[in-house]
């Protein structure tokens, strides 16, 4: 059988309740599940409607940050000005060959592409 779907992709954080704030404030995420897990809390955010979560992780202390992560909004420079409102490491949005897109790293460092969509 084939891979069918992508369910989760985990991103490495310092702190799940700085990083939920992040996710869940700046991002508009919403939480899909926060339960006690063995290492500590099961946290994932999801865009509303998206199938794919994104796990946000405290116990993988050594585990890089990711990057080039890519995401869609309808509203780069909304998005742009709230990131930088917030602090966030970000760059553009710029216009591109193959559309517009917009740079920003979360507070752990985890990187990721927006794409308009």
């Amino acid at each position: 059988m084939d891979i069918s779907s992508i369910l989760t992709v985990t991103v490495p954080v310092s702190d799940q309740e700085r990083a939920l704030a992040f996710y869940t404030g700046v991002l508009g995420m919403e939480v899909r599940a926060d339960n006690p897990f063995p290492l500590g809390r099961w946290l994932t955010v999801a865009p509303k409607g998206g199938e794919t979560a994104l796990l946000l992780a405290s116990w993988f202390p050594r585990m890089a940050p990711i990057g080039g992560l890519v995401v869609a909004s309808p509203g780069l420079d909304e998005l742009a000005a709230r990131l930088r409102e917030h602090g966030a490491d970000c760059e553009g949005p710029t216009d591109e060959p193959w559309g517009r897109q917009l740079l920003f790293k979360d507070p752990d460092g985890n990187g990721f592409v927006v794409t308009s969509a």
